[in-house]
């Protein structure tokens, strides 16, 4: 799996793919342009030379800094990061992909930033999709039946983003 050869055939086969990696890194690391998730996802699945037969679990990153004085001293942009965990079960390898996507879509606040769903390739990402959309608004498009998974369905807002605000209650269920 190390070395260029191994991304080289993964930037041939999906053409714009790779954005950035880290195959050095103790968990190694691929940058995908957002865009092309699935494809590649795909690609590593099926054609690869490590067939990455697993996706373990989907996490989303809310780089976003709410305190202003704290947000001006940051190095990064806000956004917010999906990284998804493989696994090959017959090279006994994995593989961390990583993918950015504006934190609103259009940088309207309220409209949640979108990214292609990777159920179509792994069928154990429908929960994976549902959690991370459910807690920290992104939008899985192409997604089966994408809705909450852990918050009740009329629940508002992403508990897992940084500007989130708790309500002081719910249905009359006043919280602390």
């Amino acid at each position: 799996m190390r070395g260029p050869s191994f991304l080289d055939q993964l930037s041939d086969a999906v053409p714009g793919a790779v954005v950035g990696q880290n195959l050095d890194a103790l968990d190694p690391w691929i940058e995908i342009a957002p865009e092309q998730i699935a494809a590649a996802s795909r690609w590593l699945s099926k054609s690869s030379p490590v067939r990455f037969d697993s996706l373990q679990c989907i996490t989303a990153i809310d780089w976003f800094e709410p305190d202003p004085k704290k947000a001006a001293k940051v190095s990064w942009q806000p956004r917010t990061e999906l990284v998804y965990h493989l696994w090959s079960t017959s090279q006994r390898v994995s593989l961390v992909l990583k993918c950015n996507v504006p934190r609103w879509k259009g940088d309207v606040p309220g409209d949640l930033p979108e990214i292609p769903s990777v159920t179509g390739v792994w069928r154990g990402a429908d929960w994976h999709e549902r959690e991370v959309y459910d807690l920290s608004g992104v939008w899985f498009t192409g997604h089966p039946d994408l809705r909450r998974i852990l918050c009740p369905e009329d629940w508002e807002g992403h508990p897992l983003r940084k500007d989130y605000e708790q309500p002081l209650e719910y249905h009359g269920i006043r919280g602390k």
